[in-house]
């Protein structure tokens, strides 16, 4: 029997119904999510050319909230990261942090993206940047020294107009051009025992000389050194002692997996965008037959950037058919056939933070599952409502806990459809589902970075961590499993905040119950392809 249509996406339907693309478009739908009204000085007009490195409340009032350093994160909030990082250190510690540099390609430059940490600690966008934290004593009145490294864009003007502007909107201590950091940060070394780098240093051992551009050659320096932040970070910590040495993002793991009130605003956005995205995607994959792979992640894309999106987050899997099967699929180069099923796990970059949905839905003609696709797609949703139900700091559960216990939910879900399957036990190891069915992990915990690191899979999750849930199932065409099963891939995935006593599903506007599905498929919502 079919379930009804929630309550919320009537609503949502409703609304949207009554509105054309344009007016959906002017309306905020699906433009970027505004700070303030758009108002600047007396004239109606915002400042153009920007008069900094990066949008800032006094030129990008459309984007940014007074109080706001990057949009949705206060000023005080990297502050609080800071003092917290360095209170948590032992006396004696260094901080050297890099920044992303432009990477480019044969006619141009990619878009730029900021290393994690240094976006985490600071804020700042620029690239070919630098951080040095020193734990010091209240004499700069907190418990570290900070000092900033950045570049001009040319030889007449640099990007924050002298480096007083560094200091003031980022708080820095000092700030300094990147050609003096070989020998500023050369001074420092022998003052501390303790350093934390990012890049990490591991990552530096694995690293390949890398060869000197002629841009590298011909850039001018004011210090008389040719070397750039790379190669005077790789020099300098050439000769330091292993043992002194420690992973900055392994430090900061900790702090960053427990997600701030306007982390999770943030995230909820980005959340927002990309299950809106999947929704109006789902009823452009039924507008016609053998649509390209490819033309559901361009769309998908386009929705997700009209309404504010730096980026993807993530190159998506568009895996129409038996394609689901492979479960990093991202070639996106075949046909969406009639009758296959399409999973689509994409999520968009928002302000610095990650979204990470999947949905599984049928595709042109009917926009409906078959009997089969339906039982199968039923136990992979009974298996994500039971886990994320236990997403909650009360549980003590960890990411391993949650594993297992989808193991054994989804297990009980195939076999109650037909499958014959045996459980994990401590003899047989992991159990059938695993080795063959299921063969990825339950969650990980999303942030700044996709993925974000070292986070302990056996330590119980905390309220105000977001993970994912994302149980699936993927069967090929063995004996072994019920035929009329064969080449069917499912997964749905989910964005999960851990409350103390409950769980908030942030990626909940994404339709996954059957009857939504086949609602937005169809165009029965009231929301168009675009």
């Amino acid at each position: 029997m079919s379930l009804p249509i929630a309550r919320g996406w009537q609503t949502l339907a409703r609304r949207h119904s009554q509105l054309s693309f344009q007016d959906a478009v002017t309306g905020g739908i699906l433009c970027r999510h505004y700070a303030t009204p758009v108002l600047s000085s007396g004239t109606g007009r915002l400042r153009k050319p920007p008069i900094h490195g990066q949008p800032l409340a006094e030129t990008h009032a459309h984007l940014i909230a007074p109080h706001d350093l990057t949009p949705g994160i206060p000023k005080a909030e990297y502050e609080e990261r800071r003092t917290r990082l360095m209170e948590n250190l032992p006396d004696g510690s260094l901080v050297v942090c890099l920044g992303g540099h432009i990477k480019y390609m044969s006619q141009g430059a990619y878009k730029f993206r900021q290393s994690s940490d240094i976006w985490y600690l600071t804020g700042f966008q620029e690239p070919d940047a630098a951080l040095v934290l020193e734990k010091a004593s209240t004499r700069y009145g907190r418990p570290y020294k900070m000092t900033m490294f950045c570049s001009g864009k040319n030889a007449h003007r640099e990007k924050w107009d002298g480096a007083s502007d560094v200091v003031s909107i980022f708080q820095a201590d000092e700030a300094r051009d990147t050609s003096h950091f070989y020998s500023h940060l050369k001074g420092l070394l022998p003052l501390y025992n303790h350093y934390y780098l990012s890049p990490s240093p591991t990552a530096h051992l694995r690293r390949k000389p890398r060869s000197r551009s002629l841009i590298d050659y011909i850039a001018p320096t004011t210090s008389g050194t040719s070397l750039g932040l790379q190669e005077a970070y790789d020099t300098l910590i050439d000769g330091l002692s292993s043992n002194r040495v420690k992973d900055l993002g392994r430090e900061m793991a900790r702090w960053r997996a427990l997600k701030s009130v306007h982390e999770q605003a943030v995230l909820r956005k980005a959340a927002d965008l990309s299950a809106y995205a999947h929704t109006k995607t789902m009823r452009f994959a039924n507008l016609r037959s053998n649509l390209p792979e490819a033309s559901l992640a361009a769309h998908f894309e386009y929705l997700c950037v009209l309404g504010g999106a730096e980026r993807m987050a993530y190159v998506p899997v568009v895996a129409s058919g038996a394609n689901a099967l492979i479960i990093h699929y991202t070639s996106n180069d075949n046909l969406c056939q009639d009758g296959d099923l399409v999973l689509i796990d994409a999520g968009c970059e928002y302000n610095g933070y990650a979204s990470d949905i999947t949905r599984t839905y049928p595709v042109f003609p009917s926009g409906r599952f078959t009997p089969a696709q339906a039982e199968l797609y039923t136990a992979v949703l009974n298996t994500l409502k039971h886990c994320t139900s236990l997403c909650t700091e009360s549980s003590k559960l960890s990411l391993y806990d949650l594993h297992a216990e989808s193991c054994r939910v989804l297990t009980k879900e195939l076999n109650r459809i037909g499958f014959n399957l045996r459980e994990r036990s401590a003899s047989a190891g992991h159990s059938e589902v695993e080795q063959v069915l299921y063969p990825h992990f339950l969650s990980h915990s999303v942030g700044i970075d996709l993925h974000e690191s070292f986070m302990n899979r056996s330590s119980p999750i905390q309220s105000g961590m977001v993970i994912t849930v994302e149980p699936g199932v993927y069967v090929p065409p063995s004996t072994s499993f019920p035929k009329h099963f064969h080449n069917i891939g499912i997964r749905i995935e989910d964005e999960v905040l851990v409350q103390k006593d409950h769980a908030v599903v942030l990626s909940v506007d994404a339709p996954k119950e059957i009857a939504d599905v086949e609602g937005a498929c169809q165009g029965s919502l009231g929301l168009g392809p675009y």
